[in-house]
């Protein structure tokens, strides 16, 4: 079997999804996508497609080392993301080709079913008791909120108390039975996290998930020392060797992206690094279907794994949802706020590709926001 072409096509609200053609007609899908920057990831796959037409879609360790290693200049989000996607559809295509779901590939699964979480509130959190409430009612045993807004290095009271009033008020929505996650994305510097975040610990969050910048991880165990709250990040880390000083700073959760951080090989080897620091995996994927059933595959076979991220109704999706390009959307059924594994071969999940052909002709634009703070400088988003 040899490989004969790779064909990426932007689909919205802001998904980039590939499929790798062989010559025995057996095809694989993948999901490379940096948010934003789809269109660049594209040209990525296609220079990264003159390393693989020809040959053997079933050396994917082999592919990945010359993919990532093949170039002088390695690694950052583009390249790693562009590498994840063709090392998902490769995992599909092997997957595909003995028969099995990808899990099995790799050990076997360790557990019937993986419990995932339902996103409330957006970008800018409102009205987060109300949703809260909806998602208990639609089964989920677990959600994630933004923390804040908008927030300056050092805010004010106002605000502080405005992020721990939110959290209250999840908190007494969900009971003692439940669990929230708080997603700060980047927006508060040190001195903020460390304010903050003991007036969190009464609440008992799952985890807080980014609470500074990826180019401050230096003070993550600064955060970790300040509080009980469990510390998660690793969704703009994309490679073992970006985890490797943060898995040794105290962090409880790592969440690589596996449509960032290298796909299914390159996440696998984050999460056995993670086990030997005692952290555990929640892998980030607030993307479309194929980078969630990738996901899948892993935590099925990860023993460290603890909760899935997934975007169905997440304020992202507008115009198109989670389900909207499968054939059958039944791989992702959420019962109890749990999935069983995907039985299908490969991914286990079939993408409707003239859906998908129908999509990339109209394509996205999609673009992260950019913010300013009332004095009109630049504010993380």
């Amino acid at each position: 079997m040899r490989i004969t072409g790779l064909e990426t096509f932007p689909v919205p609200p802001r998904w980039l999804f590939l499929k790798v053609s062989t010559d025995e007609g057996i095809a694989g899908w993948g999901e490379p996508v940096v948010e934003g920057r789809a269109h660049t990831v594209a040209a990525a796959v296609e220079e990264l497609s003159e390393l693989l037409v020809g040959r053997d879609p079933l050396a994917i360790e082999d592919h990945w080392q010359v993919m990532t290693k093949g170039g002088f200049y390695r690694g950052g989000p583009v390249l790693s993301s562009a590498v994840a996607g063709i090392d998902q559809a490769l995992w599909d295509i092997a997957g595909k080709t003995r028969g099995v779901p990808v899990h099995r590939l790799l050990g076997g699964p360790v557990r019937e079913r993986v419990r995932v979480y339902q996103w409330i509130g957006g970008d800018e959190p409102s009205a987060v008791a109300e949703a809260a409430a909806e998602q208990v009612e639609a089964g989920f045993t677990a959600v994630k909120m933004n923390g804040s807004g908008r927030m300056r290095h050092i805010d004010t009271p106002a605000e502080l108390d405005a992020v721990v009033d939110r959290v209250a008020a999840v908190r007494e929505v969900l009971g003692d039975e439940r669990d929230v996650a708080v997603d700060f994305h980047g927006r508060c510097s040190t001195a903020m996290s460390r304010r903050v975040l003991p007036r969190l610990e009464p609440f008992s969050p799952m985890f807080v998930e980014e609470p500074v910048l990826p180019e401050n991880t230096a003070k993550v165990r600064d955060v970790v020392t300040s509080t009980s709250v469990p510390i998660a990040l690793g969704e703009r880390l994309f490679s073992r060797w970006d985890f490797r000083d943060v898995l040794r700073s105290g962090i409880a959760v790592a969440q690589p992206d596996l449509s960032h951080a290298g796909g299914i090989s390159e996440v696998r080897r984050i999460a056995a690094m993670a086990e030997a620091h005692d952290v555990t995996l929640a892998p980030h994927c607030p993307l479309g279907p194929l980078a969630l059933a990738a996901s899948l595959q892993v935590a099925f076979a990860t023993p460290n794994f603890l909760i899935q991220e997934q975007s169905r109704g997440i304020h992202y999706n507008v115009g198109s949802d989670l389900l909207d390009y499968l054939v059958d959307p039944s791989p992702f059924r959420f019962d109890g706020g749990e999935v069983a594994a995907p039985p299908g071969p490969g991914l286990g999940v079939e993408i409707d590709e003239a859906k998908v052909r129908e999509a990339a002709e109209r394509g996205h634009r999609w673009r992260s926001p950019v913010w300013r703070h009332p004095d009109g400088a630049f504010a993380e988003w």
